[in-house]
């Protein structure tokens, strides 16, 4: 993708919690600055698919160096807005709530944080990206010239994601707000208390409290905190 800026290339980290508009956020700046968008999210629920299908996450719970030959010759490609895994486009499969009730522990077994940041830091060798995640800023770019922090209030996070799930498959076949809060509140605790690459803020990262602000106000913000540092 050309970069419509036309000044140095840099790499842009969005961290923060499930549903906080890291996704979003992170795909429409990349559009308007003509970088290349990599959803780390989509990436472990790719890899937490693939543990699914295989039948292997009783196992890991008990000893995760199984997952390690399940993902040697793992292949994960954004095509667009597209996520293919090992040819297959699974956009909507990773989206579906049996794998977001699994995705923060299988995120949290180091073989797959190993393999992905592999794969994470290859596609960002180039610079010119906007990546988001939990651990970019900490982990996979500490270097990055901008590290943003998102957060929103677990409510409010919930709401966006019952709204998001009642639009695939109806009102009534997606899970309470008040069930999707509760889901919510222990994903972040996972997130925050697991042994690798815990979700965590760096001490350069600027906070965007995106709970009361609509998607292009959020995106407008961090894109003027792209330009200032593109412009210092």
């Amino acid at each position: 993708m050309e970069n419509r800026i036309g000044k140095r290339p840099i790499i842009i980290a969005i961290d923060g919690p499930a549903a906080s508009g890291k996704s979003t956020t992170a795909r429409i700046l990349a559009g308007k600055l003509g970088y290349t968008y990599i959803d780390t999210g989509a990436m472990y629920r790719s890899v937490t698919l693939k543990v699914l299908r295989a039948g292997m996450l009783d196992r890991l719970r008990h000893d995760d160096r199984e997952v390690a030959g399940l993902l040697e010759g793992v292949d994960i490609e954004f095509r667009g807005d597209r996520v293919f895994l090992d040819g297959e486009d699974v956009s909507e499969a990773i989206r579906e709530n049996s794998v977001s009730r699994e995705v923060s522990f299988v995120s949290s077994l180091k073989p797959v944080r190993d393999r992905l940041l592999e794969l994470q830091q290859q596609m960002g060798a180039a610079r010119a990206v906007v990546m988001d995640g939990r651990d970019i800023g900490t982990v996979v770019f500490p270097d990055a010239e901008l590290k943003i922090f998102l957060v929103a209030d677990p409510r409010e996070r919930a709401k966006r994601r019952h709204a998001e799930l009642s639009l695939k498959g109806g009102v009534d076949a997606a899970p309470t707000v008040e069930e999707l809060e509760e889901e919510i509140r222990k994903r972040d605790r996972d997130d925050e208390e697991r042994t690798h690459a815990p979700l965590k803020r760096h001490p350069d990262a600027v906070v965007v409290d995106t709970s009361l602000s609509t998607i292009d106000e959020q995106v407008s913000r961090v894109f003027q905190l792209a330009m200032n540092v593109l412009e210092g």
